[in-house]
């Protein structure tokens, strides 16, 4: 039984983009079946994360007992963040494409995630993930064809796999610019693979 899922929309139109409509889709079937489960929702658009500043680095990097009270504050905040992310069992990400990346308010929410030391550690044989034992679904969307082998989605699964989710699974809907048609059967599909990961 899965306890916690992280639903996390990262869409200019928020609650009205396609990317976090599919992904709130997904949501309520996962809510079916796990009635007792927790559900928490981050929209980054809502409530921006800031971007990375070397102020913001340093507060990351110098020593609990040494940080001054403005940096302990940033700190807590990427803690709470962690916390979210490290208490979920699924993490569910509605991430549209924009100029052939993620959206900059995702990348800068990431910013706060990765933490040496805490959601992963360097060793003799290289990076290890502390965030383990998670299932992610990221229900992407894009106006154009690129499929798997694109930029984007290497990034969503080097990253998320940095931090130690390995279990990623892709919903791609594409081709959303090319016509109402090959929107309406994109839709239709992504509706179908969201039936069979339910």
């Amino acid at each position: 039984m899965m306890n916690k899922l992280l639903n996390i929309q990262s869409s200019l139109f928020q609650a009205g983009g396609l990317s976090s409509q599919l992904a709130a889709k997904y949501v309520d079937s996962w809510k079916a079946r796990n009635p007792s489960g927790e559900v928490v929702n981050r929209d980054l658009l809502a409530e921006p994360v800031p971007h990375l500043t070397l102020e913001r680095f340093q507060a990351f990097t110098t020593t609990a007992e040494q940080r001054t009270p403005e940096q302990q504050a940033i700190v807590d905040f990427s803690d709470r963040l962690i916390e979210e992310i490290s208490s979920s069992d699924v993490l569910v990400l509605g991430v549209p494409m924009y100029n052939f990346t993620i959206p900059s308010t995702l990348h800068t929410y990431f910013d706060h995630i990765a933490r040496a030391g805490v959601t992963f550690r360097y060793t003799p044989n290289g990076p290890e993930g502390l965030l383990k034992n998670k299932k992610a679904i990221a229900f992407v969307t894009r106006g154009g064809y690129y499929g798997d082998d694109h930029a984007q989605s290497a990034f969503l699964r080097q990253f998320l796999g940095f931090v130690g989710i390995t279990d990623v699974e892709f919903v791609y809907t594409e081709g959303l610019a090319t016509g109402d048609e090959a929107k309406a059967k994109a839709v239709a599909a992504a509706n179908e693979r969201i039936t069979e990961l339910a």
